[in-house]
C-alpha cells in the first residue's frame, strides 16, 4: 500500500529558513559554504531526497542552521534546496512519479549545485510487507522495481489459470520476464553502498509506540508482530495506491521476476524509480555520480491486512496503525549514520564509497 498521511498533515509544507544571497565559492563568517562554487556550482557531500514536507522536516529539525538556496524548476511547493555547514543538503520533490522525475532533472541542471561527487539518499516513508518487516522498520534497498509498468486484465476477467490480473508488458503469461523496453522496470543500486548504509544503522534503537504495538499485535507472524529493526530488502514504486494479500503476492513475484530472482520485495512508495531516471539521465551528462545513490523507507503501515481484515479496512484505515510517526522519525535514526560518516570523514568518501 502506498503510503503518505493525513490530507491536513500532507499540506504541511517545509520549515521556513531565512534566506541568504548566493556569493564565491568560500566560506562566510557563518561557517556556511557560499552559494556558487566556482563554474560548477556549490559543492554538495549528501543531498537527502524527501518527497512531501514531514520527511523533509525531520532532516530539518536535527541537522541546521540552514541555507535556503531556490532553485528554478522544483515543486512549487517546495522551491528551495536548504544545506547545511556540513554541505549536508534537504531538498523535498513533492509526491508521486511526475514530481519527483521534474523536481530531480531541475536539480541535477541547476547551475547552482556541483554534484558530482554528492551521494543522494532517498529517504522516505512506504508501505511494507509484514513477511519482511512492521511498521516502523527501515528498509534499505539495493533493486527499485516499477510496479506500474504492467498489462493490467480486469480482476473480474482473470483467465483461468492465472493467479493475477498484471503481466509483463509485451508477455504471455504473469510469470514472464518482460523485454524492459521502457528501461525505467528495474535499477540496480551500488550494493557497496547500500551495505555499508545497513553496517552503518543496523544495530540504531528505532522509535516505536503503543498504537503501532497493538496494530502488530493483530499479525500472528513474525517480523509483522514484532518490534521496527533496520532491514535491507527492496522497494517497489507506482502511484496508484494499493492494499491486499493477493497484490502484496503480485508485488514480491514481480519484484523476483524483474531482478532474475535476486532482490526480495518489502516496501511499496511511489517515486523511487522516476527519482533514479532524472538522476541516471543527469549521470548521462556527468553531472552526478550515480554508484553514490542510497535509498532507504520506512514502513509507515502494512500493506495487506491481518487475518480477518478486508483489504479495503486496511487501506482505508492505515492510519490507526499509528506508524507514520515513528516511520518518520526512524528515517532520521536510520539514514543519519550514513549522512554524518559521510560529512564527517569526507576524506574517505570523496573519491567513491570506501572499503571496510
Amino acid at each position: 500500500m502506498l503510503t503518505r498521511t493525513f490530507g491536513a498533515v500532507c499540506a504541511i509544507t517545509l520549515a521556513a529558513c531565512a534566506a541568504f544571497s548566493s556569493g564565491p565559492a568560500s566560506a562566510d563568517e557563518d561557517g556556511f559554504s557560499q552559494g556558487e562554487g566556482g563554474s560548477h556550482g556549490r559543492p554538495v557531500k549528501v543531498m537527502i531526497i524527501s518527497m512531501f514536507g514531514p520527511e523533509g522536516q525531520v532532516w530539518l529539525d536535527r541537522l541546521g542552521p540552514w541555507r535556503d538556496i531556490p532553485v528554478d524548476g522544483l515543486s512549487p511547493d517546495y522551491p528551495a534546496v536548504h544545506c547545511n555547514r556540513q554541505d549536508v543538503c534537504v531538498m523535498t520533490t513533492g509526491m508521486g512519479h511526475t514530481n519527483a522525475a521534474a523536481s530531480i532533472m531541475a536539480l541535477t541542471f541547476s547551475p547552482r549545485f556541483d554534484l558530482r561527487r554528492t551521494y543522494f539518499m532517498v529517504a522516505g516513508i512506504a508501505g511494507i510487507d509484514p513477511q519482511q518487516g512492521t511498521v516502523g522498520s527501515a528498509a534499505w534497498a539495493k533493486y527499485l522495481v516499477d510496479f506500474g509498468i504492467q498489462w493490467e486484465i480486469d480482476g473480474r476477467e482473470i483467465p483461468s489459470g492465472w493467479n493475477t490480473g498484471y503481466l509483463g508488458i509485451n508477455t504471455k503469461s504473469p510469470s514472464e520476464k518482460p523485454p524492459l523496453d521502457y528501461r525505467t522496470e528495474v535499477f540496480q543500486l551500488n550494493t557497496q553502498l547500500a551495505d555499508t548504509a545497513f553496517a552503518l544503522s543496523r544495530n540504531v534503537a528505532l522509535a516505536d509506540n503503543a498504537q503501532a504495538q497493538a496494530a502488530r499485535a493483530k499479525y500472528s507472524y513474525a517480523p509483522a508482530n514484532r518490534p521496527p529493526t533496520v532491514i535491507q530488502c527492496d522497494t517497489l514504486a507506482g502511484d496508484t495506491w494499493w492494499s491486499g494479500t493477493l497484490l502484496g503476492q503480485r508485488a514480491r513475484d514481480w519484484t523476483k521476476t524483474l531482478t532474475d530472482g535476486k532482490g526480495v520485495y518489502c516496501t511499496t512508495q511511489q517515486e523511487d524509480n522516476a527519482t533514479y531516471e532524472a538522476l541516471k539521465r543527469a549521470a548521462a551528462v556527468h553531472k552526478v555520480d550515480l554508484n553514490r545513490v542510497a535509498v532507504v523507507r520506512s514502513g509507515s503501515d502494512f500493506d495487506r491486512p491481518y487475518d480477518g481484515q478486508t483489504s479495503a479496512d486496511n487501506l482505508i484505515n492505515y492510519a490507526a496503525q499509528g506508524g507514520f510517526t515513528i516511520a518518520l522519525e526512524n528515517l532520521y535514526r536510520s539514514g543519519n549514520p550514513l549522512v554524518q560518516d559521510i560529512a564527517t570523514h569526507w576524506g574517505e568518501w570523496r573519491d567513491g564509497v570506501p572499503k571496510r
